[in-house]
């Protein structure tokens, strides 16, 4: 009896991985050149304003990237359908630009190599990419 309730889960198990596979085989979840852009620079990003960790509020900020990339490209077909794609395209636009200008408001915007300061610069020409990156997968 046991046995067979073990073979009942893993079978409920394997069908949910089967839905998830048919969902990423689906034409809306085929990653092009601006999607890859988007991952590698959010990634970017992320690890730069993570490695500022004892500023709580950077690394912070740094979660928030990957928690809205994750959210951006998940395969969970409620994250993927249009009209709450759409509201996540804004959220990482507008967390993107926030970031950038808060950075020319309290950042320290002198910039000496190896220091924090250059890291801003690093972060904020990665943004930018990010940004462009963002609007050429511009919903329609």
């Amino acid at each position: 009896m046991l046995s067979f309730q073990l073979s009942s889960k893993a079978e409920q198990k394997t069908k949910s991985i089967v839905q998830v596979l048919n969902f990423i085989s689906k034409e809306n979840m085929k990653l092009t050149f601006k999607h890859y852009g988007i991952i590698l620079f959010t990634l970017i990003t992320a690890y730069l304003h993570i490695s500022l960790y004892p500023d709580f509020s950077f690394t912070l900020n740094g979660f928030g990237y990957i928690g809205l990339l994750a959210a951006y490209f998940l395969p969970i077909p409620f994250l993927q359908e249009k009209d709450i794609h759409v509201i996540l395209w804004w959220g990482l636009v507008i967390y993107t630009i926030v970031t950038i200008i808060l950075w020319f408001i309290i950042g320290d915007l002198q910039f000496v190599l190896g220091t924090s300061s250059a890291t801003g610069y690093y972060a904020k020409t990665v943004e930018v990419l990010l940004l462009a990156c963002l609007w050429a997968d511009k919903p329609q």
